[in-house]
């Protein structure tokens, strides 16, 4: 298995943006594909291009900007037998090793993008699709939201007595994605054993519900589904875990086991919660509400780096409750940061990927801007072995 791969991408909205980006921060060649259009059809191609704040382009936007830096941008009509002939001439001579797309199951084969006809292309394609509930349901669409109000996501999240909250970040885009970047790699492993393409097929749906390993088994185990309601800032299983207000901000203690308790209760000022019928977390449960208020009475007299600091010094996990500009700032974090260089020529730190790889510490985490709508359909067209005229032909036909 060669170290640098191609990986064609029919892309749009996070999940597999997300995915791919993973494999441009491993340094793989990342081309992604969208819809051609007119300047007066207004928003063509990924939805995202126009979210956000506008930075300088109209189809470039800053929602779009993070999951996208490093990768190529190439527009196909694919609705046209021309643009899906394309589509398989840039597969075979650009040697693509993954296709992955995030159309709806039920348009695969109108579109030219099923395994069947790509696969006869290039033999040991790896090809992936992702979808909201996966093959077996081609026309449901979903977004993130939407299953997480499905799957119980929303439910399980907020206030004891309000309202389902969904997750603050997109939990379920993110879950799908890095499952697209794992499955991808694991059929490469598979293929220096046995030669040959994979298809793989990523429901969204599923890759949720997986994470519910902490809910769904409660069915089958527990008496009361008084486990499976909203809890708001408390930990369901493990007392005292909470949020608690300090003078100046909010910390979380996660208290995990008898003895992190014990150690809590020896710290100055907190010897009076040193009782017998809580210690252990059996006696803590049923006294929880009495626990979290004298609990939240003690942590006001302290500022959120007291609290935290005397906790820390007994090795108990204890945070202060960070928005996301100090998080951005955390030491372990800032110096991890990816960059880009935008159109105004100012540097922006974007989000950290979850593992520094040797592609990225080479080039100092920094990764050229995402890409325009489009931008290199020409390049990689040229690539392909075709000629000036016959790309303008196919610019004049609306098939790039």
């Amino acid at each position: 298995m060669s170290a640098r791969k191609t990986v064609l991408s029919l892309e749009q909205a996070l999940a597999l943006p997300y995915a791919t980006q993973r494999f441009v921060q491993l340094g793989w060649r990342v081309i992604r594909v969208e819809t051609p259009g007119d300047e007066g059809q207004g928003n063509v191609g990924d939805p995202n291009r126009y979210i956000g704040e506008d930075l300088g382009y109209h189809d470039l936007h800053s929602y779009y900007i993070a999951p996208n830096v490093g990768k190529e941008a190439i527009t196909l009509n694919l609705k046209r037998p021309e643009g899906r002939e394309l589509l398989q001439r840039i597969i075979r001579r650009l040697g693509v090793d993954v296709f992955t797309c995030g159309t709806l199951p039920g348009r695969y084969e109108q579109l030219g993008i099923d395994y069947k006809t790509l696969s006869q292309v290039n033999p040991d394609l790896i090809w992936c699709g992702i979808s909201a509930l996966g093959p077996d349901y081609p026309d449901r669409a979903g977004y993130d939201p939407a299953l997480q109000a499905l799957l119980g996501f929303t439910y399980l999240t907020g206030e004891k007595d309000g309202m389902p909250v969904p997750c603050g970040v997109p939990v379920i885009d993110l879950k799908a994605g890095d499952e697209v970047f794992a499955q991808v790699l694991l059929a490469l492993v598979k293929q220096n054993e046995e030669q040959g393409g994979r298809q793989i097929q990523i429901s969204m749906a599923q890759c949720a519900a997986s994470w519910l390993i902490t809910a769904i088994p409660q069915l089958q185990f527990s008496s009361s589904e008084s486990v499976l309601e909203r809890a708001g800032n408390e930990h369901r299983s493990f007392i005292p875990c909470n949020v608690y207000p300090t003078r100046d901000g909010h910390v979380y203690l996660a208290i995990g086991n008898d003895l992190q308790w014990a150690k809590f209760c020896s710290m100055s000022g907190f010897e009076h919660l040193a009782r017998p019928e809580w210690k252990t977390n059996h006696g803590r449960m049923k006294d929880k509400e009495i626990l979290y208020k004298e609990i939240g009475e003690m942590a006001g007299n302290f500022s959120t780096r007291e609290f935290v600091d005397l906790c820390l010094k007994q090795k108990l996990a204890a945070s202060p409750v960070n928005s996301i500009r100090e998080v951005a700032d955390l030491e372990f974090i800032r110096g991890y940061l990816v960059k880009t260089r935008l159109p105004s020529e100012k540097e922006a730190a974007l989000s950290p990927p979850a593992v520094n790889t040797e592609f990225l510490m080479e080039n100092d985490f920094h990764l050229p801007c995402a890409p325009r709508l489009g931008e290199h359909t020409r390049q990689i067209l040229t690539e392909a072995g075709l000629d000036g005229t016959e790309i303008l032909k196919l610019e004049q036909e609306g098939i790039i």
